[in-house]
């Protein structure tokens, strides 16, 4: 099992004495993981962040480094690097002297520099660009750059505020890949911010959901994917059908009049919950067979599949499939257990 080498210990921030940006968060991020911090903009993630990196100071809270308190450890004597949206790479210098740059203030001699260069350009796959401008560079080889210059100073962790929000979809795509290859190959410890849930969900080994600068969720992709929390999450990482439901009993759930089996149990007899489905889980079949039976309100391609609205007697089901259906149709829907999740329901 891996040690944690990160750990937040009830963490608070508060700007000009009034506006609360961060709730008694506490998280634990283990060594050579990939932990995202996952939330729409204004949630506090990049301000744990910059916590953590020691630009800022915690209200209150404890910062803990491998079992070692670092609230009044200044940044630079931190074991971190951070990689920001803007790489801020030096204009005037190569490609070499910029990932340079941090070896010759540590003061190490030429031919270490020129081995730890040459190491960090294979590694980001820019070996002979050594001698390029970064105005000579595209985006994406930009973001290697600030990412081997990052990493040439060995940090024990990298912090990564949206590097890719300034690429365009195929090169962000293709840099969600290398990030994580990266990080496997290097075995350190990768702190990600992103809105991005497709990010998250393409990198990472833990993710923590965040809104209004408290955690909502911690866990695997597949976890937080399959099983959310509650209902921001569930519609924060990807589509949702959230209905009103009563959980009969364990395994069964009754919404819209019908009993449906499920694989939840533990929320006790006749208790009112959120069902979670999933638009993906759906299947649109002939009205004598669906347990739901409903009329296609709407029908857009999205590429991969096509999103269709069945408006039912209750409510509108969106779903994504790859079979078309006609526009005004009456149709059934059916889905199986495992396609239904159960939510606490959230109080008002």
């Amino acid at each position: 099992m891996k040690k944690n080498l990160i750990k937040l210990e009830n963490i608070c921030k508060t700007f000009d004495g009034e506006t609360e940006v961060l709730k008694n968060i506490n998280i634990d991020i283990k060594k050579n993981e990939f932990f995202t911090l996952l939330g729409p903009s204004g949630c506090g993630k990049t301000t744990i962040l910059r916590i953590i990196a020691g630009f800022e100071e915690p209200t209150s809270g404890s910062v803990i480094f491998d079992g070692k308190i670092i609230n009044n450890v200044p940044a630079n004597k931190r074991k971190v690097n951070t990689v920001f949206q803007k790489y801020a790479l030096f204009p005037h210098l190569n490609v070499f002297e910029n990932i340079a740059f941090g070896l010759r203030i540590q003061k190490k001699d030429n031919q270490y520099i020129t081995e730890k260069v040459t190491e960090m350009l294979k590694l980001v796959g820019l070996s002979g660009y050594e001698k390029r401008k970064p105005e000579k560079l595209s985006g994406g080889q930009q973001q290697r750059v600030a990412i081997a210059r990052a990493l040439a100073v060995e940090p024990e962790v990298l912090l990564l505020d949206e590097p890719l929000g300034a690429l365009d979809l195929k090169l962000r795509k293709g840099m969600q890949i290398e990030l994580k290859k990266i990080q496997k190959n290097l075995g350190i410890t990768f702190l990600y911010v992103t809105h991005d849930q497709e990010e998250a969900l393409t990198m990472s080994d833990t993710i923590a959901v965040m809104k209004e600068g408290v955690v909502q969720q911690f866990g695997s992709p597949i976890d937080i994917y399959n099983e959310p929390e509650n209902a921001f999450v569930a519609n924060f990482i990807g589509e949702s059908n959230i209905i009103d439901g009563i959980m009969v009993k364990d395994k069964l759930v009754k919404f819209f009049g019908v009993e449906f089996e499920c694989v939840d149990s533990g929320f006790g007899k006749n208790v009112p919950v959120q069902v979670v489905i999933r638009p993906e889980d759906l299947d649109i079949v002939e009205p004598s067979k669906g347990k739901l039976v409903g009329k296609v309100k709407s029908i857009v391609f999205k590429g991969v599949h096509y999103e269709i609205i069945v408006e039912t007697k209750h409510f509108d089901f969106m779903i994504h499939t790859t079979d078309i259906a006609k526009l005004d149709a009456k149709v059934g829907l059916t889905l199986t257990p495992d396609d239904i999740h159960i939510m606490r329901k959230e109080l008002c």
